[in-house]
């Protein structure tokens, strides 16, 4: 099979969809591996690196899309990037199509299969490839959450954990999954007052025992999440439900009550964020400012640890990849229910239920499909 890996164009995105190792392994297999020229040079890995692991490498993105396969990408397909695609051709990268209908309709109307990592699962149903970037976002949140803090980005003037004599910041973490226990681990590390919501009782207890102590649970309910942001320093959005938008966790009502100064990250700005004030922001203007609460809503958050993330993400994917390219799509998602479960978009249809809820659009599931 043709594995193309083009160069990442969404705003400061330094990472690529494939390291020069990944692409030696599928060479190895007998595939054809093309990469654009420059792909991955923000994360250190020179043309002649792919070259020397057997790849070829093409002049511009639509001598990729142009000859491969089947895409492997990071970010979800810029429309400049979905109007390359065609029905032959299966992508394989993060869509996060529910709070984006105009890439869905791109899809769509490509004809393309297109396979999200973040909605592939496992065996114990969790997400394998959504896994390595929530850590890596979960623990940036409170990197970049102590730097919001700070009086000269906006913040209240705190350092998170405080020094003697003086109180540390209190952190509320919503969500006690892969990222908000990231998040937690950094936030204790520094040693801020750490709480996390979460709905599940068995998680909280899985939590207390885990950080032995160290921090707060409280289940959640809207009445002790909108306790616990009026008295906190920094929120940290960290809830997610596969491939569908984010529950809003906290109302723009909510701002006016809370510190001026504090800070909310809104790790699942992605799947649209679970503020109600949230935007998707860059990493060129990370924050904005409404009621005095500073928003940092970045959507490729793990850019910008671009070569931990790149070495992170192809080691969760390259089997997946490996096996798309083995055994065909069809096959590979056919011998696979849980990479089937990756399967959004077929034949110009959306093929994912909580997606095309969220869309309001027809769920079509492919008549070929019957590993689930």
């Amino acid at each position: 099979m043709r594995i193309g890996v083009p160069t990442e164009i969404k705003v400061r995105e330094y990472r690529v969809g494939l390291t020069p190792d990944g692409a030696s392994e599928l060479v190895r297999a007998g595939h054809d591996v093309l990469v654009q020229s420059g792909a991955g040079e923000g994360v250190g890995f020179s043309d002649t690196a792919y070259t020397a692991a057997g790849a070829k490498i093409a002049p511009d993105a639509a001598s990729v899309y142009g000859d491969a396969d089947l895409i492997v990408k990071v970010k979800e397909p810029q429309p400049s990037e979905t109007a390359m695609l065609r029905p032959d051709q299966t992508l394989f990268t993060y869509l996060h199509l529910a709070p984006d209908p105009v890439q869905a309709e791109g899809l769509r109307k490509s004809g393309c299969t297109a396979i999200a990592y973040e909605t592939v699962t496992d065996a114990d149903n969790r997400l394998p490839l959504l896994k390595p970037m929530s850590e890596v976002a979960g623990r940036m949140s409170i990197q970049v959450g102590a730097h919001c803090l700070e009086k000269t980005q906006g913040g209240r003037g705190m350092l998170l954990g405080g020094v003697p004599g003086v109180l540390p910041a209190k952190v509320v973490v919503l969500g006690g999954g892969v990222a908000g226990t990231h998040a937690a681990e950094m936030a204790v590390g520094a040693r801020a007052d750490v709480t996390v919501f979460d709905r599940s009782v068995k998680r909280l207890a899985e939590l207390d025992t885990q950080f032995a102590g160290a921090i707060k649970t409280a289940f959640s309910t809207p009445a002790a999440v909108e306790k616990a942001v009026m008295e906190a320093d920094l929120i940290i959005g960290a809830v997610l439900i596969p491939g569908a938008a984010a529950p809003k966790l906290v109302t723009r009502a909510m701002l006016k009550g809370m510190k001026d100064g504090a800070v909310l990250v809104d790790i699942a700005i992605d799947q649209g964020g679970c503020f109600e004030t949230s935007k998707a922001t860059t990493h060129d203007n990370p924050t904005f400012v409404i009621d005095g609460i500073v928003h940092y809503c970045v959507a490729n958050m793990p850019g910008a640890v671009a070569r931990t993330s790149t070495f992170a993400l192809t080691n969760a994917t390259l089997p997946f990849t490996a096996a798309l390219a083995n055994k065909g799509t069809q096959k590979a998602l056919n011998d696979d229910p849980h990479l089937a479960r990756g399967l959004n978009v077929a034949e110009g249809e959306i093929t994912y239920e909580p997606v095309a809820h969220d869309l309001k659009v027809p769920y079509v599931k492919p008549s070929w499909l019957t590993s689930i």
